[in-house]
């Protein structure tokens, strides 16, 4: 393990439980893999961990199509893919000059600013509930959230806190958010590969750490799928929100 980006065992099991843990997010708690993005930035450089991660992630994308494929919306998907498309290329160019403090800095603050603005709405004006229907939010809205959504996605794999703050506020209910959010990240992660390793970022030596931590991700898929008809509405978005400040934080702080 030490020839992979110098990962001594005890550090491999961190990262081993933080794949375990990007499982459970996938098909439980949607933007708790915040908590990974952070224990992987804190072991590997930071900008290295991203490329590291993304193949992680897309398994757990794969996995979550296959628990929740039937609850996605997909206007809402189509709605907020233009948007999306226009915040990867803007990571990529933030990616090619950026160093590691400045993207901990900046994804932090977003993902800060994102939950601040979440639980404002949500105290101002109740949401709308919806479980497969469509979201009463306006084109601005998803437009706004879909730039973040790119741009963070695409600069340390932080989109899902965005976006998981576009479908709370929306009103999406657990099934038709985790539906919706499996397919988005599935197609999006897999259109970002191209991007990471035109950077550098996905090499041998990322593949072969991922081929390592992959087989952690199915469990933690599992106990997800578990865990989300165990967990209340309330909670669930509780969690969500906590997930993406805790996540911020530890990004700032570090």
């Amino acid at each position: 393990m030490h020839d992979i980006f110098g990962v001594t065992p005890w550090e491999f099991t961190a990262l081993a439980a933080a794949a375990l843990l990007v499982g459970f997010s996938k098909t439980a708690v949607s933007g708790a893999n915040t908590v990974s993005l952070a224990i992987f930035a804190a072991i590997l450089p930071a900008r290295a961990s991203t490329g590291v991660l993304l193949p992680i992630l897309i398994c757990g994308d794969v996995l979550a199509v296959l628990t929740y494929r039937r609850h996605a919306h997909w206007p809402t998907l189509w709605r907020l893919f233009p948007a999306v498309a226009g915040g990867v290329v803007l990571g990529t160019v933030f990616l090619a000059f950026a160093d590691d403090g400045s993207v901990r800095t900046s994804i932090g603050a977003i993902l800060l600013l994102m939950a601040g603005v979440t639980i404002w709405r949500r105290r101002k004006a109740q949401a709308p509930e919806t479980d497969d229907e469509g979201p009463r939010t306006g084109r601005v809205t998803a437009r706004s959230y879909g730039v973040l959504g790119g741009f963070t996605t695409m600069v340390a794999n932080a989109g899902g806190p965005v976006m998981s703050m576009y479908l709370l506020s929306a009103g999406f209910r657990k099934l038709g958010f985790l539906g919706t959010s499996a397919w988005f990240f599935l197609i999006v992660n897999s259109a970002k590969v191209p991007f990471s390793v035109g950077l550098g970022l996905i090499d041998a030596h990322s593949l072969l750490l991922d081929a390592a931590l992959v087989a952690f991700v199915v469990p933690g898929a599992l106990l997800g799928k578990w865990a989300v008809h165990r967990i209340n509405q309330r909670l669930f978005e509780q969690l969500v929100i906590a997930a993406t400040v805790v996540g911020g934080l530890q990004l700032l702080l570090r």
